[in-house]
């Protein structure tokens, strides 16, 4: 049985998400642990953070070493913006494709990975949001955007989510924009007293707000506007739970795709 197990790296294992990451695969029948890398756990059993996880397996502060030592099929990744680029680079130079839930990459970004993609031969699957209700969140706020022409966007996540907006919010926008193929309609104000109050305008001239305090998770509202009504199309998450289906997907789908693929979306 273990030689028919994808064998997965967990980089950011000790993290918040990591954790639950590591967990869900851990317990899944088809897929074995051969490699945990978290500079915050270095030299600690993963069992420490995750006690579903094999017991030999040692979290590890150097991703290059540890793909090289427990040569895995595929690396996930749930880390930071600042080090996800590398981590990328190292997985697809060791031959390893990725699976990236890790947020905050740009559009230079994203060209980069599908060129070392291509370059290397390894595919790729970056995702901003792995939770199957939320993609869904953004395919009815795409669909809902060819009729409205007014629409915010509110985002609200933990204190710890280190950036905003956050990528699924700027996804929803894109998604929304590339269904209606003209900008939405602008409502401004003309006295702003505080700078800011109205939030975050993106290309498609749709604004975001962004929340961050304890109690949330990651959740999303779409607000759309029409004459005498509103529609509102939310995703409420209780549990970092909710992102692993998504996650085990993308890990048993990878390997039959090629290049870059940018959105969970893609495969479901």
């Amino acid at each position: 049985m273990a030689d028919e197990q994808l064998h997965i790296l967990v980089s950011g294992a000790c993290g918040r998400m990591g954790r639950f990451v590591a967990a869900g695969i851990a317990e899944a029948p088809d897929m074995q642990i051969v490699g945990a890398v978290d500079p915050a756990g270095q030299g600690r059993l993963l069992t420490e953070f995750v006690s579903s996880a094999p017991a030999d397996i040692t979290v590890s502060g150097h991703l290059v070493a540890t793909l090289e030592e427990s040569q895995p099929q595929i690396m996930v990744d749930f880390t930071a913006p600042a080090v996800v680029m590398g981590n990328i680079e190292a997985a697809l130079d060791a031959g390893v494709a990725c699976v990236v839930g890790t947020t905050g990459l740009s559009a230079t970004d994203l060209q980069v990975v599908a060129k070392m993609c291509t370059s290397k031969q390894v595919p790729c699957l970056i995702a901003p949001n792995f939770s199957i209700g939320a993609n869904m969140m953004m395919k009815f706020a795409a669909q809902a955007a060819e009729v409205f022409d007014y629409a915010e966007i509110i985002e609200r996540h933990h204190e710890g989510k280190v950036d905003a907006p956050s990528g699924t919010a700027l996804t929803t926008a894109e998604m929304m924009s590339a269904a209606r193929r003209k900008p939405l309609q602008e409502v401004p104000t003309k006295h702003d007293k505080l700078p800011g109050s109205r939030g975050g305008v993106t290309d498609e001239r749709l604004r975001i707000h962004s929340l961050r305090m304890p109690g949330y998770v990651a959740n999303q509202e779409v607000v759309l506007g029409g004459t005498g009504e509103v529609l509102k199309i939310e995703h409420i998450t209780t549990s970092r739970e909710c992102f692993i289906p998504g996650v085990l997907l993308a890990i048993r789908k990878i390997l039959q795709f090629e290049g870059l693929v940018y959105g969970l979306e893609k495969i479901l």
